[in-house]
This record gives structure tokens, sequence and C-alpha cells, in this order.
């Protein structure tokens, strides 16, 4: 069976923020001058939304510019900040509330909004569909299409009904490919497509390696009493403290409407002890006095983890290839320093519209045309400037800690003004930062209650994550014998506390020996395998359409 193919102007890999602002804006550019733009977005979730999870405060910039009149458009933005607590925690019992005058501009919310990405990502695919956009939701793009000169021609969907052993169902259907003129990559963070264009048209070649976390979220609703809406708190220290954590890690909790708050942790992956797990390490952090108040007789409603970048500026890659461009968190546009990236992601997305436009207006496109342009676009905008202002945050802390990291980014915001003289560069890969576990403390965490802290499993069937069981696995091996003969005599195997949804598991074979497990069912699609295996040999590809977590309000 061939597959069907469907040609198109510009075609968007990722229903996000940033996928969805590039179409809104695009397609309002084409209305403007009375052009037809045609323009798909394909998005691997059941639904858009289902696949996305952030914090999250919102800066609503980027949006007053996409839709001034949002208010009146019924966006999903409802809980302004009120207030902004900022805590540093030496230990599990102790806190120290930051001064006002000491929190760095960048950490500082008023303006902001408290809001579930999802749902304002839900809202935008509305906006992008009456503006003339084709949404097509349980469509994972698993493949990029290249012309004959090895430029990009578009994405192919995986083939649907395809059994574990890669023998064809009777309800086996090929893949639909999308050709494009432009073919925008808006994944999120470590895209697997992202990756391999990166890969193949070295776009990272003058840049930082890129450097990430892992953010762990729940959604509490708690009693009335606790409640404040639009109380924005952020911590550092505990339980992320000593040698083994990298420094920029740290937890916060959001009180948005009706009675509810989005808690999390963010780990940074650059740390190097082996038995480290974020998932339990989020289990503590609960159980400190600053957020435990908060939660104590509240009842857990929903529990996700996703992978975020955190490099800055100085890791972006090229954001242009032949054929297209890569934006958003797939390119790494968040910034660290204020731990969001909704805006920022929606920037890039709006500049990408703008030359898309200018190319497309001409008579002929050349296929695989490399957009370059788009750079310099970037670079002049604020985007960029905000970015350039933010760009020592993360080697700061990766190369001084957390005193003189945080020290410096006081510095550089408040005195500075974003305009510090000196740009510090970390060269280093999060991967590679591990230590031997011979060579660190093991770590006890303790069993969970089942009121504040909870077992992985539990959490998982909170995030509604499903993959059809008989499907091939998304979780490849590059060499299936690296996590028993070298990850686990060396590193006591990190996959099975790395990831947060008890996807990887180390058991007795029944002759005296160890086989690694891998349990796809499970897996929330973080991508933080991908990232943190020390040996690099875990790659995370998409699994047939609709696969996956489907986060409510997340």
């Amino acid at each position: 069976m061939q597959r069907e193919s469907m040609e198109v102007d510009v075609v968007i890999v990722g229903a996000g923020p940033a996928g969805l602002a590039t179409a809104c804006r695009l397609l309002q550019l084409a209305q403007e001058a009375e052009k037809e733009i045609s323009v798909c977005v394909l998005e691997k979730g059941s639904e858009v939304g289902a696949h996305i999870l952030s914090g999250a405060v919102f800066e609503p910039s980027a949006l007053n510019e996409l839709f001034p009149d949002w208010k009146e458009k019924g966006a999903p933005l409802h809980t302004a900040v009120t207030g902004d607590d900022v805590y540093y925690l030496p230990g599990d019992e102790k806190s120290v509330r930051f001064p006002d005058m000491l929190v760095p501009k960048p950490m500082r919310n008023h303006g902001n909004y408290i809001i579930s990405l999802g749902n304002l990502c839900r809202w935008l695919a509305e906006q992008a569909m009456e503006l003339g956009a084709e949404v097509f939701p349980g469509f994972a793009a698993a493949e990029i299409l290249y012309h004959e000169d090895g430029t990009v021609k578009g994405v192919a969907t995986g083939d649907m009904g395809v059994d574990a052993k890669g023998e064809k169902k009777d309800a086996y259907e090929p893949g639909f490919e999308f050709h494009a003129k432009y073919t925008i990559l808006a994944e999120g963070c470590r895209g697997h497509l992202g990756k391999e264009l990166i890969s193949r048209f070295e776009l990272d070649k003058d840049s930082d390696p890129q450097h990430y976390g892992i953010g762990l979220k729940e959604v509490w609703e708690i009693p009335p009493e606790l409640h404040k809406e639009g109380l924005v708190v952020h911590t550092a220290g505990y339980p992320m403290i000593g040698a083994s954590y990298a420094g920029s890690s740290g937890g916060f909790l959001y009180h948005a409407e009706n009675n509810q708050v989005y808690l999390g942790l963010i780990v940074d992956l650059g740390y190097k002890n082996p038995h480290i797990s974020p998932f339990d390490e989020f289990q503590k952090f609960k159980q400190h006095p600053v957020i435990r108040q908060y939660i104590e007789g509240g009842k857990r409603l929903s529990y996700g983890a996703r992978a975020l970048n955190k490099g800055g500026l100085n890791s972006l890659p090229k954001m242009s290839f032949p054929g297209g461009l890569m934006i958003g968190c797939d390119a790494g546009t968040l910034n660290a320093a204020k731990i969001k990236g909704s805006h920022t992601a929606m920037r890039s997305g709006m500049l990408a519209a703008e030359s898309l436009f200018e190319s497309l207006q001409q008579e002929a496109v050349k296929p695989g045309t490399d957009l370059i342009e788009y750079g310099d676009r970037v670079k002049s905008s604020a985007l960029y400037d905000e970015l350039h202002k933010t760009r020592n945050f993360s080697a700061g802390f990766h190369k001084f800690g957390f005193w003189i990291g945080s020290s410096l980014s006081f510095i550089e915001h408040n005195i500075f003004a974003g305009r510090f003289p000196l740009t510090f560069h970390d060269k280093s890969h999060d991967y590679a930062q591990l230590k031997p576990a011979a060579d660190c403390p093991k770590i006890d965490y303790p069993k969970p209650d089942g009121k504040i802290t909870f077992d992985k499993l539990s959490s998982v069937f909170l995030s509604n994550t499903n993959h059809a069981e008989d499907q091939p696995c998304h979780l490849q091996l590059v060499d299936p014998d690296i996590p028993i003969q070298h990850n686990l005599p060396v590193y006591d195997e990190p996959a099975q506390r790395y990831c947060p949804a008890g996807v990887y598991e180390v058991l007795d074979d029944g002759d005296g020996g160890k086989r690694f497990q891998i349990n796809a069912q499970n897996c929330v699609h973080c991508k933080t395998c991908d990232i943190k295996d020390p040996a690099q040999n875990i790659e995370w590809v998409v699994p047939e359409g609709s696969g996956g977590p489907n986060y409510p309000n997340m």
C-alpha cells in the first residue's frame, strides 16, 4: 500500500504555543493581503493540549500582539498574579523568604497570569482554524521527507496497525505524507525530528550544548481557607542541595482559580549522582512546610512530567534549514531566568510567520529554500533582546553553583539591567555529568504516605497515559546490551530512577542474571531518557498517533 500525500504551502509539526502562533500570524497576514496560503498543523496528541505541560505563569506580551482583543475572544487567562513569594529552603524544615528588593527582576510576575497552557493551546487552535488552518490531532509526524538534493520536502506520519514485531495487522494503514514548501518544527523540547535535522545540517556547530531540566507537576484542589488566588510561590534549595545536584533546580506553587494549585519541581538534568530520582525528590519537596501548608488536606487531581530547555541564547542552534524552520522549544527559546517559555515560543512563531509570508509572496518558491533571513529577523527582535539579557543564567549556575549563580543573576538584571559585559559558556553535556555509582552516596527515599506523597504508577494513572499495547516500542535502544553490561555496573542503571513514569526496570532474568525491561505503555513523553542516558543509547521516537498522556487542565 502506497502512502497518500497532500501538497500544502506550510506544514507545522506540533500544536503548542509556537506552532499555533505561527499558523495564526501567517494566516492573519494572508487575510490582510487577500492571499491564499494553505497551512496544516499536525499534533501527535489525541487532541490539542493533550501533551502540553507547563507551570504555568504566562507573560501575555506576545499574545497581546497576536490577538489584541484576546479578552473579548475568551482566551483562558482568568487569574492575574497578585503576589510573589520567593524562598530559599536550607533544609527539610527551614525556610528564608527573599526580600522583594533582592529578587532578580526576571522572577517578578506583575502583569502575568496563572494559566493552564494546555487550555490556552486549545483556544489558540480554535483561532487558527477560524483563520483557515487545518489542525490534525492524532497525527504523529514520524519521518522527515527529503528531496533528491537532500533538502527537506515535508513529513510523513507513522504507519498505523503495526504490531510489536513490525508485522502489519489487519487494521494496517500506511502513513500519510505532507509535502510542503516549508516545514516548521514546533515539537517542543528535544523534538525527535528536530534532533535529526540539527545533526544532519550541523545546526548547532556554533552553539553551546543544550542544557535541560525535567519538570514534574501536579494539580491539587485545596481547602478554600488555604487558597490565595493569584499567589505565586517559587523556591530554591531543598531538596536539591549539595554537590551532587546542579545549581538551577527549584520548585513552584501557583494558586490558580477554583481552589486549585499548580505544584511542581524542576530538576536540572546536569546532576551528578546516578542514585537521584527526580520523581522522589519531588515527593520530598512536597513535605516541606512551605509547600505542605497549602496542600495538607487537599486532593491531587493530575500528574505529569516534561523536559525543558535551559541553555538559553548560547545554546540556540541555527533556526533555519533547507526547506524549513525550527521554532520554540524545539530550538530552545525558553527564558530559564524567568522560568517561562510560552511567550518566547509564540514570538519565535510569529517571527517565523513573517519570514514565511514574505517568501510565499514570491511568484515561485524554490523547493528546499533556506530562509536564513529568519535568523536575522530573530536577532533584531524583542525575543533576541530578552534572551540576550538572560544569556548567563544557566551557565552561571552550572559553573559557579547556587549562591554565586544567584548573585550573578541579581547583578546582571537588577544592577546592569541585562547589559552585563561578560558572557559565560558551558560546553559540558548533561548526560556526561553522572559519576560512577560507587563514588556517590545512595539515597534512601521514604515510602509514600498516599496523602502528600505517592508512587510512580498511581501518578502515571492520573496522567491518563495510554498507548496501543501491540505496537513497536517507541523507546529504541541503539545497543540492547548497554543497559546491563555497561550502565548497570557503572551507574546502577540510572534509567530506573530518572524516568518519572516507571518505564525502565532492571529485573532478574531467572538464570541468576539481570534483564532490562521497557514498559513503554507508561511513557508520558517527557524525553528525559533521550537526554540523560549516560551512553546516549536511548532514542525516543513517536509512537502511534494519539498515544501518550491526555493531560486535563495542565
